[in-house]
């Protein structure tokens, strides 16, 4: 994989109790569209505890991370507001350029 300008975001999310199932659903909905309409690689949620989860989202470069927003349906703006609505907290933690990829290819994560 050629490693150049390829830009990691990760996310951190302190979500309100109850409102763990909703905010999965609402998150991977927006993900989903934000992957077919802008142009992301896609991302992954993580969760540390009830509470807590951490996302990272992955762009071809910083260029069309930028450029992105603008091309997304209508729906979206209901999505993000009711992801938002199951958050204390959202914050964008780190903007990360890829250096060097050692990771397997997905194929071989899942054996």
């Amino acid at each position: 994989m050629n490693s150049n300008n390829k830009l990691t975001i990760i996310y951190s999310f302190k979500l309100v109790e109850g409102k763990e199932e909703d905010f999965i659903r609402y998150w991977t909905a927006l993900t989903q569209m934000i992957y077919e309409f802008e142009g992301s690689y896609g991302s992954r949620l993580h969760k540390v505890n009830e509470c807590l989860y951490i996302g990272y989202a992955q762009w071809p470069s910083k260029e069309i991370y930028d450029k992105s927003g603008n091309n997304l349906p209508e729906t979206s703006t209901v999505l993000r507001q009711k992801m938002r609505e199951c958050c204390a907290e959202i914050k964008s933690e780190f903007e990360m350029v890829l250096v060097q990829d050692l990771l397997k290819d997905k194929k071989y994560l899942d054996d």
